[in-house]
């Protein structure tokens, strides 16, 4: 029976084509695809080292999960919580207001939901078996899958209302959140 995670290739495939640095709801869309594409792949994996353990395989999928809620995920929580709803609460929108509020709880809910799935995937980026009840990766996955769909339906539309200058400066907080620090040697 074939494993339930993909096999990795050594063909170049062409990679996504990155949204414009001048359009940072695209930039933000983006990151939610790629919520979707790892809480995936992690709900592949539990069922994949049910079946066949911590292999390479595994291992390499756990480190790739790993990175993007321990690295991007958190980044992408700062773009919205520090500057996209700060922008939108200024628009003055009572009913906005109280769905940002309701998001940036789940926000440290989506937290909470996590620590246990990212101790699982350490075990397995490291090669060992998972001790202890596995974690609730599908809750997890299909939580943080809807707070994604929920800020695309029910916040991110109302971006529009913004004015350029508050968009440009939006898209330069999230460069240079992910910029390294001035005088930092690469």
């Amino acid at each position: 029976m074939p494993s339930p995670l993909p096999r990795p290739t050594h063909t170049a495939r062409p990679q996504p084509v990155s949204p414009r640095i001048d359009d940072p709801m695209a930039l933000l869309h983006a990151c939610h695809e790629k919520v979707v594409r790892f809480t995936q792949l992690a709900q592949r994996l539990q069922a994949h080292v049910a079946a066949q353990g911590a292999d390479a395989q595994a291992r390499e999928a756990a480190t790739a999960v790993l990175r993007y809620f321990t690295l991007a995920a958190p980044l992408h929580h700062a773009d919205e919580d520090d500057n996209l709803f700060v922008a939108l609460r200024a628009l003055g929108h009572a009913d906005l207001n109280a769905r940002i509020d309701a998001l940036q709880q789940e926000h440290d809910t989506l937290g909470a939901l996590w620590q246990p799935v990212q101790a699982w995937l350490a075990q397995i980026a490291q090669g060992q078996a998972p001790t202890g009840s596995p974690p609730d990766v599908a809750g997890f996955a299909t939580r943080y899958r809807a707070h994604a769909a929920q800020e695309e339906a029910s916040v991110y539309p109302h971006a529009a209302e913004l004015p350029a200058p508050v968009l440009r400066a939006l898209a330069d907080a999230m460069v240079a959140r992910r910029s390294p620090p001035q005088g930092s040697e690469a």
